[in-house]
């Protein structure tokens, strides 16, 4: 219980610096910047991989499967990366909310921040549900494993986020029915005074419970798939959350360049299969960990640099589309 009383104090003190200290004022975030958040929260997951290696060698830290160190570490690892590329249909989603609802970009980090603290709280309940079903229940390793290839020939046949409109969303139609919306801005507040008096919902916060209502549908996805890695709580959460942490700086950082990486939807779509072929053959199959590891880490890379190769075959065939 210590560890993960430290591990809550460790995720509370990062957000207060992010909102107080680092982003205290509204600004735009410039890819440059992302760029260097990005790389500093995905250092600081891997710095914690060895924080992982050092705790289940000890006897602080429960440890229900009987994990080597190295064996806990590599499954962090590999939990953590899962969660990051499943974020990337997150992030375009997110885009799409921002742009319907014309939230200005210095305000944009904002709504983000309170979204991810109810995404670490929505994500620890659907963990804790899940971790407790698979040790209950052991069939529902199978319902998990047959859900995510399920969900992986739906996003090769689908593509519902391309015409996702969230003023048209039940999440919206909802909102209306308890709180007036407004359409006008007040720098950072999600609620103001209209011209009648009356106090209505800025689409800030209108932005916000639709991009929570999302994760919470793209954790349906994500939670299963890292559970096919572990159940081991911990890991799963700590893997979950550090992904969640990152998402606001890879969002500043891609969400202007998504189209240069078409191709990494193939690269989900190959993880999510394996991970469920893994989940309800794991009777039969057991792949060491850093086979698994390196097998997501190849289906990333491979999809960036395809999207690289055919971006710029594509500048070559039509020169005049190079400023795009």
């Amino acid at each position: 219980m210590t560890v993960w009383i430290l591990f809550f104090i460790l995720v509370i003190g990062i957000l207060a610096l992010d909102l107080g200290v680092f982003n205290k004022t509204p600004h735009i975030i410039s890819s440059k910047e992302a760029g260097k958040w990005t790389a500093l929260w995905a250092a600081l997951a891997f710095a914690f991989s060895g924080v992982i290696y050092g705790l289940y060698g000890t006897d602080y830290i429960g440890n229900p499967t009987n994990l080597t160190q190295s064996t806990a570490a590599l499954k962090f690892i590999t939990g953590y990366l899962i969660e990051l590329s499943l974020s990337i249909d997150n992030i375009f989603v997110i885009a799409v909310i921002f742009a319907a609802f014309k939230i200005p970009q210095k305000y944009q980090h904002r709504v983000l921040f309170w979204g991810i603290l109810g995404a670490i709280v929505f994500r620890g309940l659907m963990i804790g549900f899940g971790v407790t079903l698979i040790h209950q229940f052991a069939w529902t390793t199978y319902v998990f494993g047959g859900f995510l290839i399920f969900t992986a020939i739906k996003m090769l046949f689908s593509k519902e986020e391309s015409a996702f409109d969230p003023k048209k969303s039940t999440v919206y139609k909802i909102i209306g029915k308890f709180i007036p919306i407004t359409s006008e801005h007040d720098k950072e507040r999600f609620f103001i005074r209209t011209h009648n008096g009356k106090k209505a919902a800025t689409p800030l916060f209108v932005a916000l419970l639709i991009i929570e209502v999302m994760d919470v549908l793209f954790a349906v996805d994500s939670v299963p798939a890292i559970l096919s890695i572990t159940s081991d709580p911990f890991l799963v959460f700590s893997s979950n959350i550090f992904a969640i942490l990152g998402l606001r700086s890879m969002y500043f950082f891609l969400a202007n360049m998504l189209e240069k990486f078409s191709y990494l939807e193939y690269s989900l779509i190959i993880i999510l299969t394996f991970v469920g072929i893994k989940m309800i053959a794991h009777d039969y199959m057991h792949l060491p960990e850093w086979a698994s590891l390196t097998f997501i880490v190849i289906c990333l890379v491979g999809g960036v640099l395809y999207s690289l190769y055919a971006n710029q075959n594509a500048i070559k065939q039509h020169p005049s589309r190079d400023e795009e």
